[in-house]
């Protein structure tokens, strides 16, 4: 008998979900809420699925561990002193159980949240511990999603965490948290990678004895220092967040993937004329060339929800248009893993098919080159720059003369942005600006879309100002 661990990867929130096995008999760790990928992963293998773990009570996205355990039959596994509205099985520091042969022993590993816990699974020869948001790779989780009062008292706990895992563990056991690739749920100092890529099974997979030459909270020897760091470090998270977490308290019900109802163009006009969002899903650039007006764009791929989630009004119908069924699935498979359950209705075809007979719109892309051009002509001062990255992205440095507004800040702040001007939007690299600029486009503005790096800006010698005190 050997272990087995299967990796479920969900890019689009930064999160990873596992399966431990004997080869018989499994436990599922961190499940998403689309839990038919889990069966994807079991069925196949014959596994009969006894436990569902949960690490803590997530505050990223709405859980599929409960429905998974009603329907499988599992044990639904938490902490003891989670205060759930459903009933599970509590465990405590230093409990052990059986999954088939292999044997699982639960540690505290308060500071992510304060009831954390970890799940160190074993078959006698190898061990894995499964860290959720305590170790990550080269950093821990984030310690303020709780209450930003409690964290730096959350801080101190996770730097006691990490010393613990360790303390306690072998340098050859496997570490395998749920966050850190990707996720808001992380610190913001996670930005070295101390693990290697698994050649069986493509992941990137570290060892505590990788941790402990480069983790963030096991080579910063003095705790004030750490906490300091780790502080200095939190930024903005999504504010869909505060959903999360009670909506896991109250125990999530299953989910409903079947095909939204269709809207005709003359539904869509009604739907944007009461103010609600139609999110046009297309490559951003063919979004630029000709959209309908008053639709918002949000590229379908691994940045979508978080995004849109972040922006969009809290209960607000969504309806999704693009020019695939393909696209709208994988949109509303997202959606679903943040408690947006089902959307108000769906279009496809392409903008000539959902946008027949409605008013269009368009705006130029362009690229930093073409930014420094336009600065440097004669009608310069028609142009507006507006940096939409996030305010420690900022805090490195930006275009002189530029309008700082995060994109999660944008559709609250719109009216700041000038009129009668044409408003070059940047970010990093394309996404958030083109975001920002169908949100422009919305209101009024006269975006161009900078799709392009935010890097080069000092190689093409923009002139740079220090960030505001």
């Amino acid at each position: 008998m050997t272990m087995e661990i299967l990796t479920l990867e969900t890019p689009s929130l930064g999160d990873r979900s596992y399966v431990v096995t004997d080869g018989e008999f499994a436990a599922v760790i961190d499940p998403q809420r689309d839990i038919d990928r889990v069966f994807e992963l079991t069925e196949p293998r014959g596994l009969k699925i006894t436990h569902v773990l949960e690490t803590h009570n997530h505050n990223d996205y709405v859980s599929g561990g409960l429905e998974l355990a009603r329907q499988t039959g599992a044990a639904y596994v938490l902490n003891a002193a989670e205060e759930m509205f459903f009933d599970f099985e509590g465990v405590r520091d230093g409990d052990e159980f059986k999954v088939g042969q292999l044997t699982l022993r639960v540690m505290h590993t308060p500071g992510h949240t304060p009831t954390h816990i970890s799940y160190v699974a074993s078959d006698g020869a190898k061990q894995a511990v499964f860290t959720g948001g305590s170790m990550l790779y080269g950093s821990v989780g984030r310690t303020d999603l709780v209450a930003r009062s409690m964290a730096e008292e959350l801080t101190r706990k996770q730097y006691e965490t990490a010393k613990r895992l360790a303390e306690e563990l072998d340098d050859d056991t496997t570490v395998l948290p749920t966050h850190g690739f990707g996720s808001f749920c992380s610190s913001a100092a996670a930005d070295e990678q101390t693990a290697d890529v698994d050649p069986k099974y493509g992941v990137e997979i570290s060892t505590i004895g990788e941790q402990r030459r480069a983790n963030l909270a096991l080579t910063i020897t003095d705790e004030e220092e750490f906490v300091s760091t780790l502080l200095s470090g939190l930024d903005a998270y999504p504010r869909y967040y505060a959903h999360m977490a009670p909506r896991n308290k109250v125990g999530p019900e299953g989910i409903d993937l079947s095909p939204p109802v269709e809207a005709d163009p003359t539904e869509l006009h009604r739907r944007i004329h009461v103010g609600e969002w139609v999110v046009d899903l297309r490559e951003r650039t063919a979004f630029a060339s000709d959209h309908v007006v008053g639709t918002v764009n949000v590229e379908v791929g691994n940045s979508f929800i978080t995004y849109l989630a972040w922006i969009l009004p809290w209960g607000t119908p969504v309806t999704l248009v693009g020019d695939t069924p393909e696209e709208v699935a994988e949109a509303q498979r997202q959606l679903v893993r943040v408690g947006v359950d089902r959307p108000a209705a769906a279009a496809t075809g392409g903008v000539e098919n959902f946008g027949a007979g409605l008013d269009h719109g368009s705006y130029p892309v362009s690229d930093m080159e073409g930014l420094l051009k336009a600065l440097n002509a004669e009608k310069a001062e028609q142009v507006h720059v507006l940096d939409v990255r996030r305010n420690d992205e900022r805090g490195q440095g930006g275009i002189a003369g530029s309008q700082h507004i995060p994109i999660h800040e944008l559709p609250r702040r719109v009216e700041e942005v000038p009129t009668g001007k044409q408003v070059w939007v940047h970010c990093a690299s394309g996404y958030r600006a083109a975001i920002a600029s169908s949100i422009l486009a919305r209101a009024g503005r006269t975006p161009v879309l900078i799709d392009d790096f935010s890097h080069r800006i000092e190689e093409l010698g923009f002139d740079v100002e220090a960030p505001a005190a």
